[in-house]
This record gives C-alpha cells, sequence and structure tokens, in this order.
C-alpha cells in the first residue's frame, strides 16, 4: 500500500510533465496581437479607424449603464462621421449567461452585422468574443465551442474598448461565459478570436467606483503573477508580467484613490494589457480556478474572486517559486538587489496583502458555505489540472483546506438577556 502523500506525489508528477510537455506545444502557437490605440480619445480614434474599413454594419456589445452613461458617444459619433451603420445591444450583465449571448447572436443575425466593437468590462468582452465564433459556427452550440478550438470556421471581427484595467480581454484568446443550469463558467479558448484592434482610453475609466478599481487592478495582478509563476513562461510573457506587476504597484492605489488621475488610469490600462499578453502565452493558476468556481456558484464578480484567493494561493505555492516571487519583489519595489530570495520573496507576500488591504479587499468571500466546498474544490482542482501549468500542486484536501481559510467568520447568536423578574413572581 503506498500512502496518500505518496500517491499525490506521484499524480503531480506526472500531471506536472503533462503540463510541461503541452507548455511546449502552446509556446508555438501563433497568436495574434491587436493593434493599440492609447490615451485619451483613442476611442474616438478606433471608432474612425473602423469606420474605414467597410463594414457593412457594426453590433456594439455592451451594458445598460454604459450606454445610459454615454461614454459610447465618442466610438459612435466617429463611427456616423465616418459613414458606418452600427446597432447596440446593451443588455449585458456580469459573467455573460448563455441564453443572452444566444440572444446576442440573434440579434447580430437579425441586424445583418459583420463585424463587432466589444465596449466595457470583461463580460461585453467575452461575450462579444462568444457571439463572433458562434455565428460563424453556426451548427455548434455554445457548449460544443466551449474548450480549444472547437470551432471550424473563423470568428467575425472583433474590435475592442475596453472600460476597467482587469481582465487583459481586448488581447486575449479566451471568451469566459456562464452557464445558468449547471452554475459552471465555459472557457472558449480560439487565437482567432483576438481583437483586431483595441483602444485603451483613460477617459472612460475616471468614473469607476473605487471598490471595481481595486477588484479590476488586483485581477490584471493576479494575471501577471500566475503567468510568471507558472510552468509556460516565455521570455516574451515573464517581460510582459514584471512590465504589469511594476505599473500596479506603481499606479493602482492612485487610481483607487484619484479615478479621475489620468495618467494612473492610463498606466493601469497598460498594467491590464501587458499582464493579458503575458497569461495568454503562459496560463493562469489556482487562483483563477477557484474564482471560476465562486463565480458559477454564487456569481461572485471575477476580480473580487481573484482579489481574496490570491494571498492564499501564493502563500501555499511560495516554496516552489522563492526565486520568481523574490524578482517579484524586485520589480515592485519592495525589497532590494542583494538581498536573499527568502527574503524578498516573503516581502512580496507581505506586499500583496497589504496593497489589498489598503484598496479594501476583503479577506473573505461572504457567500462562501462551508457545505460547497468539497464541490468547489474538486471542480477547482479538475480545471487546473486539466488546463494550467501550476508551479505546485494541491491536493483535494489541501484545496479544500485553502478555500476554507476564505470562510467568512460565524457569527455567534447575540446571548438572550435574563428577565427580570415580575412582582408576580416574587408573590
Amino acid at each position: 500500500m503506498i500512502s496518500d502523500s505518496t500517491r499525490n506525489a506521484l499524480v503531480a508528477t506526472g500531471l506536472g510533465a503533462l503540463m510541461r510537455g503541452a507548455g511546449l506545444v502552446t509556446r508555438y502557437i501563433p497568436i495574434p496581437q491587436p493593434t493599440l490605440l492609447v490615451g485619451p480619445g483613442s476611442s474616438a480614434r478606433l471608432g474612425q479607424a473602423i469606420a474605414g474599413f467597410g463594414h457593412s454594419k457594426i453590433l456594439i456589445v455592451t451594458d445598460s449603464i454604459i450606454s445610459k452613461l454615454g461614454l459610447l458617444n465618442s466610438l459612435t459619433d466617429a463611427l456616423t462621421a465616418g459613414g458606418a451603420q452600427f446597432v447596440v445591444f446593451d443588455e449585458i450583465t456580469p459573467d455573460a449567461p448563455i441564453p443572452l449571448i444566444e440572444k446576442g447572436i440573434a440579434f447580430y443575425q437579425s441586424h445583418d452585422c459583420d463585424a463587432i466593437v466589444a465596449f466595457g468590462g470583461g463580460s461585453s468582452m467575452d461575450a462579444s468574443k462568444a457571439i463572433a465564433v458562434s455565428v460563424a459556427n453556426p451548427h455548434k452550440s455554445l457548449h460544443q465551442l466551449a474548450g480549444y478550438f472547437k470551432g471550424l470556421r473563423t470568428p467575425v471581427r472583433v474590435y475592442a474598448v475596453p472600460t476597467t484595467a482587469g481582465t487583459g480581454s481586448e488581447v486575449t484568446v479566451a471568451a469566459v461565459i456562464s452557464d445558468p443550469q449547471t452554475h459552471k463558467k465555459l472557457v472558449i479558448v480560439d487565437p482567432r478570436m483576438v481583437p483586431k484592434m483595441a483602444a485603451l482610453d483613460p477617459s472612460l475609466m475616471t468614473g469607476l467606483p473605487p471598490h471595481i478599481t481595486a477588484a479590476t487592478g488586483i485581477d490584471a495582478l493576479t494575471h501577471a503573477i500566475e503567468a510568471f509563476v507558472g510552468h509556460w513562461t516565455t521570455p516574451y510573457s515573464d517581460g510582459m508580467a514584471l512590465s504589469a506587476v511594476g505599473l500596479i504597484f506603481e499606479n493602482l492605489r492612485t487610481a483607487y484613490r484619484n479615478g479621475k488621475d489620468l495618467a494612473a488610469r492610463e498606466k493601469m490600462s497598460l498594467a491590464s494589457t501587458y499582464a493579458g499578453f503575458a497569461f495568454t502565452r503562459a496560463n493562469v493558476g489556482y487562483v483563477h480556478a477557484i474564482a471560476h468556481q465562486f463565480g458559477g456558484l454564487y456569481h461572485t464578480p471575477h476580480g473580487l474572486a481573484n482579489a481574496i484567493m490570491l494571498p492564499l494561493v501564493l502563500k501555499f505555492s511560495s516554496p516552489a517559486i522563492t526565486e520568481r516571487l523574490a524578482l517579484l519583489a524586485l520589480r515592485a519595489k519592495v525589497g532590494k538587489p542583494g538581498e536573499a530570495d527568502e527574503v524578498l520573496a516573503q516581502k512580496f507576500l507581505d506586499a500583496v496583502d497589504q496593497l489589498n488591504h489598503d484598496l479594501g479587499i476583503p479577506t473573505t468571500l461572504e457567500a462562501l458555505r462551508e457545505e460547497d466546498i468539497p464541490a468547489l474544490a474538486k471542480a477547482a482542482c479538475w480545471e487546473a489540472h486539466t488546463g494550467y501549468p501550476v508551479p505546485r500542486y494541491l491536493s483535494q484536501e489541501e484545496c479544500e483546506a485553502l478555500i476554507a481559510r476564505a470562510l467568512p467568520p460565524k457569527i455567534a447568536p447575540p446571548k438572550r438577556r435574563k428577565k427580570k423578574p415580575t412582582a408576580g413572581a416574587l408573590s
């Protein structure tokens, strides 16, 4: 009989070899990069460019808040000035559920569109990519398109205008949508979904509430860190990840405290994009695997779920990634060259904790229920072990224990006050 620890070690060794082999393959897959327009007013410049491409009609995919706030105006005014026809589908909600995607597909088809502009946060961009690949492959359902390279035909052209600095979806190969029946996330992966052009316009981000700035910023940090510490790294992904980490530590607190600081907003949008470039090539890890389960079951915003789990996963992984954490500490400017790797690694772990604290990120997930943890851990381990090049493997039991650390504190029921005896009781 072999012990559980030995069995876990053997499984981890086999999975690690498999993931490293997959990494050797993925590093040679060509991934297109969008043309980036950066700076205030870049959304209008994108509209001018799109208007010259000769599309018959463009579908703009966004949410009702963006539409009502008038954030689309610079883009749509430029499209109109250039003679381009467009329609707006502004019904996107967080987590982009399948029925809503299907409604967007029907809207696209009924208006005879031939291109899409994704305008908004990660949900709008994920929805746009899913619509793009689905309308090009009408004989497959969204469930059938989930996974790697399931669409035979090239998705319709997508352009992107992110309004948050976090997901990096404007440069990534994936679309994450939710299945409300199973309460799970589906991931569609196809390099051909990468937008052709993207506008990083910080003027669209100045009105973001601080808590969204915080969660999306830590989302970008998570992308960069997980790309940097996994087993699929390349010199390119390392460079992008380190650049993103440096920009985030230098600018996220400023963007959080003063949302109208255009310079900080622009640098955060660049950090998000760089992190997107990094994890598109090097992939992510357990933080995302667990966060996807929180999003599917509890509809927890993805950035918030990542922010809660990032410190916990990093501390578990730290024995296997000490040197990498040390490099991150130097780039984040929380340590000095010449310090021991162990010292620098601990300083980076402490810096992540401090950054979360400064941004008001909670350390626990209010919606998390203890009875859900085994199923959450099982699904997270399956996702990570079959798709992510994690640096240190979690067993089912270890994953359960890790998730349990995000349980909200139990609140003791209020003590009943003893009733004073009444006069009748004394008689």
